[in-house]
């Protein structure tokens, strides 16, 4: 028996009770089902970085250059609950930076990368570069 639960992130995941692999005995009845919201739970997606598929663009910042990154991107900052956001690169590379997960990734014009909402996150300038941010939120949102 399983339970797909709907993330805060807007991810889904579902929710097994298969013993001895998973147990989560609690899936097994509507009463201890109710009981389970609100609590947290790890979302696999979001730890791979997969924006959700039901988000829309709604807007953009401008392109920005190695010499014109502004000092809020280089340092560490986070988007709202509910923000997601893609790293999109024109021309060079950029480092996204994730200290908390360990994660530094380079993010090029084949390679585009995703903000997680509420993760602090940094940029750094790998060389010359043209890139800019678009954000995304779930649909009826925008």
């Amino acid at each position: 028996m399983h339970w797909v639960a709907r993330l805060d992130c807007g991810h889904n995941r579902h929710m097994r009770h298969n013993p001895p692999m998973v147990s989560r005995p609690w899936v097994l009845t509507a009463e201890r089902r109710a009981e389970q919201i609100g609590q947290m739970t790890t979302c696999m997606r979001c730890a791979r970085f997969e924006m959700p598929p039901q988000m829309v663009a709604y807007k953009r910042t401008p392109v920005f250059t190695e010499e014109t990154i502004p000092r809020g991107l280089l340092a560490d900052h986070a988007t709202k609950r509910g923000v997601w956001a893609r790293i999109v690169v024109e021309e060079g590379a950029i480092a996204y930076i994730v200290e908390a997960l360990e994660v530094r990734r380079t993010v090029t014009s084949a390679a585009p990368d995703v903000i997680v909402p509420e993760i602090r996150h940094r940029v750094a300038a790998v060389g010359m570069v043209r890139f800019f941010v678009r954000f995304y939120r779930a649909a009826g949102l925008t």
